[in-house]
């Protein structure tokens, strides 16, 4: 494919225009067919179920059903005036609610046709209804092709207001990649997609916003997390590389006496394996010549703090100075106090200083 197809912007796509891609940049930060199709949902609604009218209950989930619109008409003072289409099945009857665009929705509701009926129930003085519904016209024939898994897009209140939503998002992203035609280029190599038994691109890109099973919907968001995941950790290695090879640090080669005294006289644990490991891994880092970055990752307890103490006991047996940094006042004066002892029999000097230091 094309790359700068995905540069296009988001203006020249169909169904878009110059009002609404003014939104989707505001509200969206959406500026090119790229940034849309990258634009993922944060959840799917299953749609295989159709409830029946006297089956609707007070729930926080929305629901799906099919009725005939038997009466359309309007209610309330001119600035408090609401739209109200009466819905039956074989059943009951259900009232579908707007209280903004009624004239657009007016002119487009189909008086004892069949729709498909998706929102929110509503509990109102003892009667259910559905306020600003999604409509779509009853077909036999098409209801088999229909997606039993239908992706909800992040949206915004001024989104809402001027009428794109989520169905308006969704039908945009599916005309792009009909537009497209799955032609995306494949971006992880064959031998790692066959290792780590992952999708293709083209069918991760299309199921995760037009899923055909929940099956292959987790193996499309399978597939773009480890790729996504893949490439930052390659980022991170080649920044550390360069890293190593630009930025000299100081060469701490010798461990001295005062490592060696707290570990063979005052450290009253042993450490575990995997805190041996990670010493190890410091000590050969600070006798590198390079300059170290490194992340040590660990529950509360785990014991991240004791070998942050280590290592600064190496850098004073090479005569230099150490600092331990805590997030709040509280952990600072916790750590001067656990180890302000221990530093004083191995003849250091501790300080704390923090924001309520005393110049």
């Amino acid at each position: 494919m094309n790359i700068s197809l995905l540069k296009t912007p988001i203006d020249y796509l169909k169904g878009v225009g110059p009002n609404r891609s003014k939104l989707f940049k505001k509200e969206l930060n959406i500026f090119t067919f790229q940034d849309l199709l990258s634009f993922f949902p944060y959840r799917y609604v299953d749609k295989t179920k159709y409830h029946k009218i006297n089956e609707i209950q007070n729930t926080k989930s929305e629901i799906q059903l099919i009725g005939k619109i038997v009466d359309i008409y309007e209610v309330g003072i001119p600035r408090k005036k609401r739209l109200i289409a009466k819905i039956k099945d074989d059943t009951g009857f259900i009232e579908l609610v707007w209280f903004k665009s009624h004239k657009w929705i007016k002119e487009n509701l189909k008086l004892n046709k069949n729709y498909i009926i998706y929102g929110r129930p509503n509990l109102f003085n003892g009667t259910y209804n559905i306020p600003h519904p999604e409509l779509e016209l009853y077909k036999k024939e098409t209801l088999k092709l229909r997606s039993s898994l239908d992706p909800i897009y992040p949206s915004t209140e001024n989104l809402l207001k001027r009428g794109i939503t989520n169905k308006v998002i969704r039908s945009i992203i599916k005309d792009l990649l009909l537009e497209i035609n799955s032609k995306f280029i494949e971006t992880l190599p064959e031998y790692i997609t066959k290792e780590f038994n992952l999708l293709d691109k083209n069918s991760a890109i299309v199921n995760i916003h037009l899923p055909k099973s929940n099956k292959i919907l987790m193996e499309s968001i399978k597939r773009l997390k480890f790729e996504e995941l893949f490439y930052l950790q390659l980022q991170l290695i080649k920044k550390n590389i360069n890293r190593k090879e630009k930025i000299k640090g100081y060469d701490f080669k010798k461990v001295g006496n005062v490592f060696n005294s707290f570990y063979n006289n005052h450290l009253k644990f042993s450490l575990t394996n995997a805190q041996k490991r990670v010493l190890k891994e410091i000590r050969n880092d600070l006798g590198s010549n390079a300059q170290m970055n490194r992340l040590l990752q660990g529950d509360v307890g785990s014991g991240k703090t004791i070998i942050a103490f280590m290592a600064t006991l190496i850098a004073i047996d090479n005569n230099f100075q150490a600092c331990i940094m805590a997030p709040t006042e509280i952990l600072s004066v916790q750590h001067y106090n656990n180890y302000k002892h221990i530093c004083k029999s191995l003849n250091i000097n501790i300080q704390i200083l923090t924001g309520s230091t005393k110049a």
